[in-house]
Parts: C-alpha cells; sequence; structure tokens
C-alpha cells in the first residue's frame, strides 16, 4: 500500500480565495496500518515475506538511551499485518553490536567462577553485560490519560529514590498498559516475547521492587538463575561448550547438565540463565529474531483478542490503538524511546 502525502500548509485556490489544506503527513508518518493479508508470514526473523511487501514501513526514532554506539540514539521501523484472527508485526532497528553476554559466569585464573556485573551498576542499572531488548506498550482500552499525546514516557519516574534509574508506573489504579517485553537472551530463544503489564502501584522496596511493571500469570515455565553451587554453576549445557566460545549464553530447560568444571579453563564464560517457554498469558506473542549487519529484524505474532485484562484487545477493527516503543542496547533499563507514540489501524 502507498501513501500520496501532500506537503504540510499546501496553499490551493478555492473559489478566487487562499486556502490553507492541512497536510495528513503529520497523523500518517506515527500511524501503523495493519494490511489484511491472505497469508502469515513464516515467524524466522526474514523479512522476504509476501504480506510484508504489501504493508508500508513507519519509521521510527528512538532517544535517549545508552550505547547505540555510544549515541544512546538508534532508528528503526514497524510493519503490521493481520491474517484471519492473527496480528503480526514486523520491527527492525539499528544497533551496531549483538549483546547477548547477560551476567555470565567467568572462569578465574585461581579456578574459581564469579559472576561478571557492570562495576558502575548501582543496582538494577547494568548496562555492561545485558541483553538486547525492545519494548512495546499499549495502552489497554485508552484506560491512561494523556497517553496517545506523551506516549508510555508518562510512566517513566526518573530519579526515584531506591532506584538509580527511577521506575515505571502509571498515575491512577485502573490505568493498564500491556507490555510486550522482547527479551534476546530470557525469552527470544524460546519463541516468545515476555507478555508483561503495566499498573499504578509506586516502588516499595520489599513489595513492590518491580513497582508498575509486572507479569502476566502463567501457569508454567519461564527463566530464572543459574545459581552457584560449592563455588561452580549448578547447570551447564549438555554440549559443555562456553558461551564466549560457540555456546550461548542461556540454557534451556531440558538441555541442562550437571556442571563439569572439568570442561572449562580459565577465562572461560558460560550461562547463568535456565530458561524455557511461558504456559498461559505471559507466554501467548510468539517470536523469531535475527541480528546481522548491524540491525535486528524481529517478527512476532498474537491473537487479536485474547481475552486477557493484562492484554489489549484489537476486537474493534474501526478503532486506532496508541502503543510506544523502546529499544534497548545492552541495557538493564535505559533504553532508547520513541518519543512521540505510534498508532496501530487496520486496513479494511
Amino acid at each position: 500500500m502507498t501513501r500520496f502525502l501532500k506537503p504540510a500548509g499546501t496553499a490551493l485556490v478555492l473559489g478566487g480565495a487562499l486556502a490553507l489544506v492541512v497536510s495528513t503527513a503529520q497523523a500518517d508518518e506515527f500511524t501503523v496500518t495493519a494490511v489484511k493479508g491472505s497469508a502469515a508470514p513464516t515467524l524466522d526473523g526474514d523479512a522476504g515475506d509476501a504480506v510484508w511487501g504489501q504493508a508500508t514501513a513507519t519509521s521510527i526514532k528512538a532517544v535517549k538511551g545508552v550505547n547505540f554506539g555510544g549515541s544512546g540514539e538508534t532508528t528503526g521501523s514497524i510493519k503490521a499485518a493481520y491474517v484471519g484472527d492473527m496480528l503480526y508485526v514486523l520491527l527492525q532497528w539499528d544497533d551496531p553490536t549483538l549483546s547477548y553476554q547477560r551476567a555470565p559466569y567467568k572462569k578465574q585464573a585461581d579456578g574459581s567462577w564469579a559472576k561478571l556485573k557492570d562495576p558502575d551498576d548501582k543496582g538494577g542499572d547494568d548496562n555492561k553485560y545485558y541483553e538486547d531488548k525492545a519494548a512495546l506498550i499499549w495502552n489497554i482500552n485508552e484506560s491512561i490519560f494523556g497517553f496517545e499525546r506523551r506516549g508510555c514516557q508518562l510512566a517513566c519516574h526518573a530519579g526515584e529514590p531506591g532506584k538509580p534509574y527511577g521506575n515505571k508506573y502509571t498515575a491512577e489504579e485502573g490505568e493498564l498498559g500491556d507490555i510486550w517485553h522482547l527479551k534476546n537472551v530470557r525469552s527470544g530463544p524460546v519463541g516468545q516475547v515476555d507478555d508483561q503489564y503495566l499498573d499504578h502501584t509506586k516502588y516499595d522496596k520489599e513489595k513492590a521492587p518491580g513497582a508498575g511493571r509486572k507479569s502476566d500469570p502463567n501457569t508454567g515455565g519461564g527463566y530464572k538463575d543459574i545459581a552457584l553451587k560449592d563455588g561452580k554453576p549448578e547447570f551447564m549445557s549438555k554440549d559443555a561448550k562456553p558461551a564466549n566460545a560457540g555456546g550461548t549464553y542461556w540454557v534451556v530447560k531440558g538441555d541442562e547438565a550437571p556442571f563439569d568444571d572439568s570442561k572449562f579453563k580459565a577465562g572461560d564464560e558460560v550461562a547463568s540463565i535456565l530458561i524455557a517457554p511461558y504456559e498461559g498469558d505471559r507466554g501467548d506473542i510468539k517470536v523469531s529474531q535475527k541480528w546481522a549487519d548491524g540491525k535486528w529484524t524481529v517478527e512476532m505474532s498474537r491473537k487479536l483478542a485474547t481475552g486477557s485484562k493484562f492484554d489489549v484487545q484489537f476486537s474493534d477493527m474501526a478503532k486506532e490503538y496508541t502503543f510506544g516503543v523502546a529499544f534497548f542496547d545492552n541495557a538493564q533499563v535505559r533504553h532508547a524511546y520513541q518519543e512521540k507514540p505510534l498508532k496501530l489501524a487496520f486496513q479494511k
């Protein structure tokens, strides 16, 4: 589908008088139109499917993050399509470095094991040994006041006590956001986006360390840390490959084996996270991800209507659905974000 746009401020002569034509460019450049496809794309991290050729890309410029080559900024694009009862999203963005080295264990010269950690991290703010991520936050039932103007940044509360970077929560009870949180180590390798939500809960060190950012219910699966046991990681991958020498910085549940220290030498790194697909509400967004030549290509799919109160429901094709976009380059929380929210509309 091709958009034909008049330049902003174009003047036309009507009946001998000048009339100002308001351009549709300002509205359209923030609108993602989901095309109606006849065949679903294959979720393989490749943008070559026929339906993506039919969809128009909406540009994204994300700012005020960390890394991304030192600028903290990046650009990308998003496309959408729907086939039957499913929504498909193609998200691409520039990232010069592939970051999978999420807090691994490293064997020291004396044979001991230590978890790598950003020395500047003052708590939940690692920007050196983390993973690439992306997030979409949707305004559920238009409940978050002001979201259509400011997007998800209105829920960001920087510099609050207790957190070096701040917290995320909405202003009022009943204001809910649907978070699609792609974690390229903890959820992407098992084909899922971590489905979460946002509410009005403020930070409390003991009762609510995550403030308003919470996870959808699940009945099984997920990720958990691999603990040190007798000074060594409890599990390793069955192939016993170091993560920094052909292995992975995660271990998939079912592929783990008791740790064999004799397989590793000083300088080797191994995963500190055990992952499995979520079962239930938290696991209903499928994904395939691929990084190549300084760019991430991510394909996502989810039912248009899930019935969950923690999800945005795309049940009315005549409506527009507002959402924010953020990209993380090897960052736990300091993401780059699109300043103005985007809107998803459906092609009739």
